[in-house]
């Protein structure tokens, strides 16, 4: 049977999952021991939750603690409720409905200085992940957004769409889920900032881009780090964030 434990429990001494909890923030800590069950591996993605039923008779609590549970985590992209099967774990997070980390992060975006240093920590590191996994249709989506951003920059049309779709081509290229929500959460945060840069500075943005995915492309790997630090120079203006 599933064991799930709460931060009192110990190591040799797990509290069951069917075990009572205090009435107090209950569907919280149904979500608490769900999660702990997945780090030690008493559930697994693809593994199905308890029936409503048999959580309420099993953990003595209301059904509407269960159904504020599993709405919580349905929410975060964790489950996915399959009408005449049941609540199963999912195999891969799913598109979330609402983002805890993404909203973790706006509400630091007063810190703007921590913004920029993660995005220079964070770009880098998974453009050469991408570099190392980039299939073919990667090369050519990331060729593609540097052709699109070119034609509306002549036509005076750009936008942070074309500036994003760049960023998303190659954070999509690393093919690593969890690279790819970071990436994600990095780019919604930054794209007001970015919208910024492309009406004041689109020819510069263009020509990082050309730069970053030069040394992409050849698998120039220090060439990959010096384009995204003279792009991220050149974005780090008084137009982009202000304190």
């Amino acid at each position: 049977m599933n064991t799930l434990s709460n931060p009192a429990a110990t190591p040799e001494q797990p509290e069951r999952f069917d075990g009572s909890i205090e009435r107090s923030s209950i569907a919280f800590q149904i979500l608490e021991r769900i999660k702990s069950a997945l780090i030690r591996g008493d559930l697994k993605p693809g593994d199905y939750l308890p029936s409503e039923t048999e959580l309420t008779q099993s953990m003595g609590i209301g059904k509407s603690s269960v159904r504020e549970a599993i709405k919580m985590l349905q929410a975060i992209g964790i489950v996915e409720v399959r009408r005449g099967h049941g609540t199963i774990i999912r195999r891969e997070p799913g598109e979330p409905l609402v983002d805890p980390m993404a909203f973790g992060m706006i509400l630091a975006r007063g810190m703007t200085q921590d913004v920029l240093e993660f995005r220079l920590m964070f770009e880098p590191a998974y453009t050469l992940q991408a570099m190392a996994n980039a299939t073919d249709e990667d090369h050519r989506r990331i060729q593609k957004a540097i052709d699109d951003m070119a034609e509306a920059i002549a036509n005076g049309e750009q936008t942070s769409r074309h500036d994003v779709s760049f960023h998303r081509a190659i954070l999509h290229a690393t093919h690593n889920p969890m690279t790819i929500r970071v990436g994600q959460t990095l780019l919604e945060l930054i794209e007001a900032a970015l919208e910024t840069s492309m009406q004041t500075l689109p020819e510069t943005a263009l020509n990082d881009h050309k730069a970053i995915y030069a040394a992409f492309q050849s698998g120039d790997a220090e060439g990959v780090r010096h384009a995204i630090e003279q792009s991220a120079k050149n974005w780090e203006t008084n137009l982009t964030y202000r304190d």
